[in-house]
């Protein structure tokens, strides 16, 4: 996730309102939807799939509030970022992949996870795993090799939309749909997409141009306190590459007042199976 310092600066003087969290939210939760398999989600992992160090944060309240709740949470992430550009000197390569991948640890830290696991695809370059790979080797098989290793009871990753478009995270999300769409119905985790509501409006277009989504599909609302925003913004300031001191100080404040206002939304991949009469 990236955001150019004049969105956030532009923004500023919203981002000055204060930003606790609303009262009433005092818990966080993941609603099954009156999935059967209801208990045995709950208690195995939360594995969220994404794929740039940085691209935790429009989600950061929420997996903090998970954890808080006594959640099992987990992050992978298919790139270490080695093509930037984020506002650092370094040039792409292997020292900038090596500093993202500790700001990952860092922020992870930050919202009480254990440190990530990290894929080395390359950054800005999953569009060439569309087609998959002859050895078996690639992004998809990748994947499929965490998923079957973690077992986790719920999948979080974007949307098809990618959030703003991003051919990488586009890429994770179908590649993590391809493997659960396919798996048995005793054996496939919940998962669950990123989204914005439709009814919440950015105050300026560079936050406009993410995809939004119907909140009536948003059926999953992870709530989230004052500690899970303050955990939010010091997993911020980890991502010292990609954003200068101004920009990381706002934009939790940011999304706090223009998109998450309390809670974070996701919608459901898959509708309940219907049954027979």
């Amino acid at each position: 996730m990236r955001m150019r310092l004049a969105v956030m600066m532009a923004l500023w003087a919203m981002a000055m309102i204060p930003t606790g969290a609303n009262a009433h939210l005092d818990a966080a939760s993941v609603m099954l939807a009156g999935s059967a398999e209801a208990t045995d989600q709950q208690s195995s992992p939360v594995l969220v799939i994404l794929a740039h160090p940085d691209d935790e944060l429009p989600m950061a309240p929420a997996l903090a509030a998970l954890v808080r709740t006594g959640a099992d949470v987990r992050l992978l992430y298919t790139t270490r970022g080695d093509a930037g550009p984020g506002v650092s000197d370094y040039a792409p390569g292997e020292a900038l992949a090596a500093a993202r991948s500790a700001e990952a640890t860092c922020a992870a830290s930050a919202l009480g996870l254990p440190a990530p696991r990290m894929l080395d695809f390359p950054d800005g370059g999953h569009g060439d795993e569309a087609r998959g790979t002859p050895d078996g080797n690639g992004l998809a098989a990748a994947l499929s090799r965490e998923i079957q290793g973690i077992r986790p009871g719920t999948i979080i990753t974007w949307g098809p939309d990618g959030g703003y478009g991003h051919v990488d995270h586009r890429m994770v999300h179908a590649f993590t749909t391809q493997l659960v769409q396919a798996m048995p119905a005793a054996e496939r985790p919940q998962l669950l997409y990123f989204g914005i509501r439709a009814d919440r409006v950015a105050p300026v277009a560079e936050l406009e141009r993410w995809a939004k989504t119907d909140p009536e599909l948003l059926s999953v609302r992870i709530e989230y306190e004052d500690a899970d925003l303050a955990a939010a913004n010091a997993a911020t300031q980890c991502h010292v590459t990609q954003f200068d001191a101004a920009t990381r100080a706002a934009l939790a404040p940011v999304f706090h007042q223009a998109i998450w206002q309390g809670t974070v939304d996701f919608r459901p991949a898959f509708a309940m199976q219907a049954t027979a009469p």
